[in-house]
């Protein structure tokens, strides 16, 4: 489902993804760790074209992304036909980013109306469904200032799932969240793994990428310093400074 080869991303001068090569099945989670400024974000932006890539080539179910190629050479595709496959793929930042003049279910609802062209009813029916998903359906008329944290983030994540993406991308979904609220969008991203929903996950929740994961990711400095089974790389590392950055998180 994801493909990165020798995968590259400069700001500036500073060169953030230093040649990074992965590969993600359909049906998968990779979890991705790594200390902060490691590159984790920018790679999972790059995954969906947020992020312009400066060297090398993502695919995602076997399309480059953001990318054309003719013959030996790479043109980049104009926004709207970038627009139309990024709206293939979900994503779920740190921030909610809901809109807060809208209420839960009219979040869920905007986008398959606007940019899928569904028609309103079939998109509220299909939101109701997912808000009642991630356990919020009695929530949908409440708007986000009257959410929690963990509420508006689930709201978020039956957002984009409204768009029925072929992948969906996790930002830190949990960062922003006191800690009694992380178990409930965690719950829900357990079930969407359950479902089969193929799945790229930034965190630092060691338990999640334990017990989800098919593949953990370390990263830093802009490179994959080690990957393998979540268990095989928690339990025992390889490379020194795995071993380090565990030894503080563990």
């Amino acid at each position: 489902m994801v493909r990165a080869e020798n995968v590259h991303k400069r700001f500036g001068f500073v060169e953030v993804l230093k040649g990074i090569d992965i590969e993600v099945r359909a049906g998968e989670v990779m979890v991705v760790i790594g200390p902060s400024g490691s590159g984790k974000s920018t790679f999972l932006r790059c995954i969906n074209h947020l992020e312009k890539i400066n060297a090398g080539r993502l695919w995602v179910d076997g399309e480059l992304v953001g990318y054309q190629q003719r013959g030996d050479k790479l043109h980049e595709l104009r926004d709207r036909d970038v627009c139309r496959k990024r709206a293939e793929i979900g994503m779920v930042f740190q921030r909610f980013n809901l809109f807060p003049h809208k209420t839960a279910l009219e979040n869920v609802t905007e986008a398959p109306v606007q940019v899928r062209r569904q028609s309103r009813r079939a998109a509220t029916e299909r939101a109701r469904a997912l808000l009642d998903q991630v356990g919020l359906a009695d929530k949908a008329s409440n708007y986000p200032s009257q959410l929690s944290g963990g509420q508006q983030q689930r709201v978020a994540i039956a957002r984009a799932l409204a768009m029925d993406p072929k992948l969906m991308l996790f930002d830190e979904p949990t960062s922003a969240l006191d800690p009694e609220l992380v178990g409930e969008v965690l719950q829900v991203m357990r079930d969407l793994a359950a479902a089969g929903m193929t799945m790229v996950v930034v965190t630092h929740e060691i338990g999640f990428a334990r017990e989800v994961g098919d593949q953990l990711v370390f990263m830093d400095e802009g490179v994959v310093v080690e990957s393998g089974a979540p268990r095989d790389v928690l339990a025992n590392p390889q490379h020194e400074r795995t071993k380090a950055f565990l030894s503080k998180v563990l």
